[in-house]
């Protein structure tokens, strides 16, 4: 593979980095926010969390079975609790815990899943988190969330603290744009996904850290005049059913493209809710196939499977044929 990582522009920041900002400022004005960590407050930014307000974090160490229980214990006491552990371990590992005492408990406990898909790049397929969507889409009462942008993460991250419900967020290292659009997110709501870009010729429905590779692809097509709409499906459930009602109204052609395996993600939602509803276009899923996933960075992991500004303007050319 010779994709090498590129230097971030000035200004971009990982999404969990905007995270534990955003959980701070959140700490200051409201004595119940209280982070639960498996050994992960360091990766996962919380350090100055910590120092800030230690009566307000809890550390299990590696047990993140002890660290879903535990959230709950705290969230069923009225506390607004955040459990933090990477997302490879922390929807394996305790997923029994996540079904039983968060969500069928309808504890509102917030999982947060951090360097998730491919984040940990060269420690290899045990640390990819490339089965968290598909697992915890089967449990009821679990709103599942990953947001492309740091507007859509600190959003995201206010809008759990004042839910109400169970949420898992989901994370990556990469640094990113403080907003895709350009311009201050307005309107956010779980189940609504936000559009990136309009176009006309047909979409491409992202979430997660592909958002920024599929509007590079639609910008690059633009140029060949193929407009496209880009959505950021920040929501893997509830679906936003309405938008994709919408997009698909005209039969135009639709791809999704997403850091997860191509089974159980937003592509095998996205294509059930077209199938029930009979709404027959070109369409594709792109993601990391059924097959021995192989090593190295994030970024050459991406252009190994077409997860790219190249990659996803080839696909999309394909379905135009």
């Amino acid at each position: 593979m010779s994709v090498q990582p590129m230097a971030a522009p000035e200004g971009w920041t990982p999404n969990q980095d905007v995270f534990a900002r955003t959980l701070m400022a959140l700490a200051e004005q409201d004595d119940r926010i209280t982070v639960v960590t498996s050994d992960s407050r360091g990766s996962g930014k919380l350090v100055p969390y910590g120092h800030a307000y230690p009566k307000q974090i809890v550390e299990v160490g590696i047990a993140e079975q002890n660290l879903v229980g535990v959230a709950a214990g705290l969230a069923s006491c009225g506390r607004k609790v955040f459990a933090v552990s990477p997302a490879c371990f922390l929807t394996a590992r305790s997923l029994e815990q996540i079904k039983n005492d968060v969500a069928y408990s309808d504890n509102p406990v917030t999982l947060v899943g951090i360097s998730a898909g491919v984040s940990y790049g060269p420690l290899g397929s045990t640390h990819h988190s490339l089965h968290d969507l598909a697992a915890l889409r089967a449990i009821h009462n679990l709103t599942i969330v990953v947001p492309a942008d740091n507007a859509e993460t600190a959003a995201a991250v206010q809008a759990a603290a004042g839910c109400g419900y169970p949420v898992y967020l989901r994370f990556g290292k990469k640094p990113m744009p403080a907003s895709l659009t350009g311009s201050p997110i307005t309107g956010f709501a779980f189940g609504k996904g936000r559009i990136i870009r309009e176009g006309y010729d047909g979409s491409i429905i992202a979430n997660g850290e592909t958002v920024l590779p599929a509007l590079q692809a639609a910008e690059a097509l633009a140029a060949e005049g193929i407009s496209l709409t880009v959505v950021s499906l920040h929501t893997v459930k509830p679906l936003d059913t309405e938008l994709i009602d919408r997009l698909s109204s005209h039969g135009r052609p639709m791809l999704t493209v997403e850091e997860h395996s191509v089974h159980g993600g937003i592509g095998e939602a996205v294509a059930g809710w077209l199938m029930q509803h009979r709404r027959h276009l070109p369409f594709r899923i792109m993601g990391l196939p059924d097959e021995y996933t192989v090593t190295g960075s994030q970024s050459e992991i991406f252009g190994h499977y077409g997860i790219s500004r190249e990659g996803i303007s080839g696909a999309f050319r394909e379905l135009l044929t």
